[in-house]
């Protein structure tokens, strides 16, 4: 796993072998947006040392939807530090293991990419301790707002800092190799409006489940894609 500091004093992410992690603090305080596959507890914690902070001061968990390389070690770290696990409603009862994952409609480009993707381990059944909605404010980056972005999974979210021009994504964007509509999609249509309404936040730091954060031009990058993803294809 690596750490790579996205903000400095503020925010770190923590990027394992498929899919990332952000470490947001405040003070001491910790927040974990995502959490890494299944057996990575461990490699968290030592990130949060590295760092000189303390594992004991995480104090919520974010989750931004129910796939398996952002739940899997939500549950093991929850446990150890006592934790808050927050999802939203529509995505809560399949991390908990209630529900089975949605099936995304697969384009053929995407098959051998979701294949590898099943390498990960699968996630365990994972207590969501808040169910999250569209507006909510979290008590963390002097003000999170939950911005509901269906289509991916129907309750995938993403988190606004607007006080920090902060902006996590989850899977709905992804950054890998250009900035574009996030893959694995339940809902192709709906992630396209998901992905609009996250572009006309402007942030000025964007950062997603999958490949680099964009902390330069965000606002004007992020937007290009979203429009060039709802455009017609001919």
């Amino acid at each position: 796993m690596d750490l790579v500091e996205v903000v400095p004093d503020r925010l770190h992410m923590l990027r394992f072998p498929i899919g990332q992690a952000y470490l947001w603090r405040d003070g001491e305080a910790l927040t974990l947006i995502d959490a890494g596959h299944a057996g990575s507890a461990d490699a968290i914690e030592g990130a949060i040392r590295s760092l000189g902070l303390l594992p004991e001061r995480l104090e919520r968990i974010v989750l931004t939807h129910c796939h398996r390389d952002h739940v899997g070690a939500a549950g093991e770290l929850a446990a150890r530090r006592g934790a808050e696990v927050l999802a939203h409603a529509l995505d809560a009862p399949v991390i908990r293991g209630e529900q089975p994952v949605p099936e995304p409609v697969l384009l053929d480009w995407e098959l051998p990419l979701y294949a590898h993707g099943l390498t990960v381990p699968e996630a365990p059944p994972t207590r969501v301790d808040r169910e999250v909605k569209d507006g909510e404010v979290l008590p963390f980056g002097d003000g999170a707002v939950v911005v509901h972005a269906p289509g991916h999974t129907p309750g995938s979210i993403g988190v606004h800092l607007p006080q920090h021009g902060v902006l996590f994504t989850g899977d709905c964007v992804a950054g890998v190799g250009q900035v574009m509509l996030g893959v694995f999609n339940v809902d192709r249509a709906r992630a396209v409006e998901s992905m609009l309404h996250l572009a006309a936040l402007a942030p000025s730091v964007a950062c997603f489940g999958h490949g680099d954060p964009v902390t330069s031009d965000t606002a004007a990058t992020l937007l290009a894609a979203a429009r060039a993803a709802a455009a017609p294809t001919a």
